[in-house]
């Protein structure tokens, strides 16, 4: 009789333990976009607040600022954030991006100052694109802020060559801006270490982090490649009239006298102490203008982006950045806005036919937000807070995700 009892309390037990295991999946989904996102793409344990500045000048600065907030009654956080279109097509059309973040929530100043990380959207996408990634690191104990960089689309990209002088700057106002707020009776008073920085951005964005990390332009090396470029047929050889044609303009916006003859002059800040450029635009600089930077630098980017290919951005700044500490991940035939909202968060791309601006021909944008998520985090952590866990699992042995090629430096 027990012989014949047996297999009944068998299976019993794997229906318990089944059970357990897809209660834990369920957990696990609600942390990461999929039950199996790796360990820093789980959110941190910090809740989330958010909120609007703006820097007074000339032409107002507009800011999004996340952080770690109170939430005593542990109620489930949830926000929609305006998302400002910069396209002439569309002008009057009005978009939201959702997310998990309470809107100006108390600070948690229990394990500040945090470190500062400002986040540079890609050319003419609004800051709230990107805000599953700010809310992510701000639940791991960082204060990010994302400047809304004036610029608009059309179909010349006629202010792209303005932007390329004008977003350096953006972050220069941006540390000046932190810098007055830090004081007493400032907004970041007792919340914000400024002294320790890092930028990160996506495409134009990426750019952007690597001026501010000291890269400098080299406008001799940016012909020479273009030149090989329309040689070869390269297909992304149109960036190079984008620039080309109006470096005159651009040194006379950079407030030069007249155009270098070597590497440009840096806009660059010393108190940043890592960069991740996403897809980020590299060519300006050349080999030269990228070896200036020597500060910690994660490069990411898709094999098959069309829109900052991998050979203009993420391979020549692993490549020839000085930094002893340095990472590359590559996600295998991705294209440029791996790294967007998806359609779900921002639906209005779908709307208006853009589906592509948030998704990706290949890849499961959940998965690849969960290992960007993943990557970011750990590198921060490692960089900012000297955490010495998430510094193990961007050595070599610890990576091995399918569709990730990776290459690191100094872990």
């Amino acid at each position: 009789m027990y012989c014949r009892k047996t297999p009944k309390y068998l299976y019993l037990f794997l229906v318990i333990i089944m059970l357990i295991m897809a209660t834990q999946a369920q957990a696990n989904s609600n942390t990461g976009f999929r039950p199996d996102a790796p360990t820093y793409a789980i959110r941190g344990a910090f809740s989330v607040g958010a909120m609007e500045s703006s820097i007074e000048r000339t032409s107002p600065l507009d800011l999004t600022i996340w952080y770690p907030a109170l939430n005593p009654n542990d109620t489930e956080a949830s926000i929609l954030y305006p998302y400002e279109i910069k396209m002439d097509a569309a002008p009057e059309a009005v978009a939201t991006v959702s997310g998990k973040a309470s809107a100006n929530a108390d600070f948690n100043l229990e394990a500040a100052p945090y470190p500062l990380i400002i986040l540079s959207p890609g050319f003419s996408i609004g800051r709230s694109n990107y805000a599953y990634l700010a809310e992510h690191l701000a639940s791991y104990g960082f204060v990010v802020l994302a400047p809304e960089h004036q610029e608009r689309f059309d179909p010349e990209m006629s202010e792209f060559w303005q932007a390329a002088i004008k977003r350096p700057m953006d972050i220069l106002d941006v540390l000046a801006y932190v810098d007055l707020e830090v004081q007493e009776e400032g907004i970041f008073e007792s919340l914000v270490d400024a002294e320790t920085v890092a930028v990160i951005g996506h495409s134009y964005g990426g750019y952007t982090a690597l001026t501010a990390a000291g890269a400098r332009f080299d406008m001799t090396a940016f012909q020479s490649h273009c030149d090989a470029a329309a040689k070869a047929n390269d297909p992304n050889v149109w960036l190079c009239g984008l620039l080309l044609e109006n470096i005159e303009d651009m040194a006379e916006l950079a407030g030069l006298s007249a155009l270098p003859e070597d590497l440009w002059p840096a806009w660059a800040d010393s108190r940043i102490d890592a960069i991740i450029p996403m897809a980020g635009d590299a060519y300006l600089f050349g080999q030269s203008g990228l070896a200036e930077i020597d500060i910690p630098v994660m490069a990411i980017g898709g094999t098959l982006d069309t829109g900052t290919p991998f050979s203009w951005g993420t391979q020549p700044t692993f490549d020839h950045v000085s930094s002893t500490v340095k990472a590359k991940v590559a996600f295998e035939n991705a294209e440029h806005m791996i790294f967007s909202s998806t359609c779900e968060a921002l639906p209005w791309y779908s709307e208006i036919g853009f589906y592509s601006f948030c998704s990706d021909p290949v890849w499961d944008m959940d998965r690849a937000h969960d290992l960007i998520l993943h990557f970011s985090t750990a590198f921060l952590l490692a960089e900012l807070k000297d955490d010495e866990v998430a510094a193990s699992s961007l050595a070599p042995e610890s990576v091995s995700f399918p569709g990730i090629a990776y290459e690191v430096q100094g872990f």
